[in-house]
């Protein structure tokens, strides 16, 4: 078993969440009452559902709560908070099972979340949702089914969406776009399917950063990049689209936008074990002009020779978003989880030639099915703690940048 590596990072806390990994990509702190902060986390797959990390002190979390969910096929892979409010996505995994939807919970006893409301995004085409982004207490955005939606290919059966979470107890949709082509009836001609990795053209993630609330910067798996114009909530537009893919690999999974130096970071996930479908980087797109996006860099990788082969997945996944709240929010530093790769940080002041300057890869869990360490997403708080959580069972790792 290969041991821990690390460069300018080390670790300050390990917790096996009581022995329930399988975490997502969901997390997000709560500046709780008496001056707690709770770390909330999404699991990727049954049977939990969330859990509650106190970490007030980041050397010694701590789990105050562990949800269940409701049967064994389906999962809560996003989640975020504002205030004492989360939002948590279900996501099935057939088109027509239940509960497949968003709950929204009262988080003011961090022990005891009450679920407050409930949209439901359940139907025949529909598998609920993958993705939610939620950093006001106004309106979050989603990638969701709908009882209405039926795709032309099922492999498209999430758009975006736009929820209305003022009165929580009652959330209703305010807005929804889809690609044209996508939906069953749409005049234009159905889209290309990727010939190789055909993951579907359909949103993931949703962000909107209230520093621009007029626009909505979608992932939109094989369908690239997407930027919307969300001004008329009830009538989004595209403003632009760039898509790699092919003949890259597909599967966008995350867009930032860098909105004082016209940037993207634009990530590929990675979906296959031992690096089948690499390469899955993150790209730096040049955005002066958001209707002609040039990519102008990746950032740089250890080479898949290396950590192809260790088991699971190796290659880009998600970064950590410069979401409002306590959070790091910084145009020049960007940390990521790559699977196998662990968490990596870049330096990318200079965008044409990005640095590597920080990393940290676990040593492989004793009970992993894969043999490696796989790093599914990160956190990064105010003080630049590093909170990264393990796809199957290695559960938390609390790190400290030294950059």
């Amino acid at each position: 078993m290969d041991k821990a590596q690390a460069r300018n990072m080390r670790l300050l806390a390990h917790d096996t969440l009581l022995g329930n990994g399988k975490m997502g990509e969901g997390m997000s702190i709560q500046l709780a009452s008496g001056g707690r902060r709770i770390l909330w986390l999404a699991h990727e797959s049954a049977p939990k559902n969330f859990t509650g990390v106190d970490v007030t002190d980041p050397s010694r979390p701590k789990v105050v709560v562990q949800s269940d969910l409701p049967h064994e096929k389906m999962r809560s892979n996003s989640l975020e908070v504002v205030g004492d409010l989360m939002a948590v996505a279900y996501q099935e995994a057939t088109p027509g099972l239940e509960p497949a939807g968003l709950e929204l919970f009262d988080l003011s006893t961090p022990e005891n979340p009450r679920s407050i409301g409930f949209f439901d995004c359940s139907g025949p085409h529909s598998r609920g949702v993958h993705q939610l982004w939620f950093v006001d207490d106004a309106y979050l955005t989603c990638a969701a089914g709908a009882a209405d939606f039926a795709p032309r290919n099922q492999l498209d059966d999430q758009p975006f969406r736009i929820i209305d979470v003022r009165d929580p107890g009652r959330p209703k949709e305010v807005g929804r776009w889809w690609f044209p082509g996508t939906r069953d009836g749409d005049a234009e001609p159905p889209v290309p399917r990727h010939p190789r990795f055909d993951s579907g053209w359909r949103a993931h993630n949703t962000n909107v950063y209230p520093e621009r609330p007029d626009r909505a910067y979608l992932a939109y798996i094989d369908g690239g990049v997407i930027i919307l114009d969300i001004a008329d909530k009830a009538s989004p537009k595209m403003v632009t689209h760039w898509n790699p893919h092919p003949p890259f690999n597909g599967f966008t999974h995350t867009i930032m936008p860098l909105l004082d130096r016209d940037l993207l970071m634009v990530t590929d996930e990675s979906i296959y074990d031992l690096a089948e479908d690499w390469p899955k980087r993150v790209w730096i797109i040049d955005a002066r002009d958001e209707r002609n996006l040039i990519p102008i860099a990746t950032l740089p990788m250890p080479p898949v020779e290396e950590f192809g082969p260790k088991g699971g997945r190796y290659g880009a996944h998600n970064i950590h978003e410069n979401r409002p709240g306590p959070s790091f929010r910084s145009e020049e530093i960007i940390v990521g989880a790559y699977f196998s790769g662990g968490v990596r940080v870049h330096d990318i002041r200079d965008p044409f030639e990005p640095k590597e300057i920080a990393c940290y890869v676990p040593e492989a869990p004793p009970d992993t099915p894969v043999g490696a360490i796989q790093i599914n997403d990160v956190y990064v708080d105010e003080n630049a703690i590093v909170y990264a959580v393990d796809r199957h069972t290695g559960g938390l790792y609390v790190l400290e940048m030294n950059v």
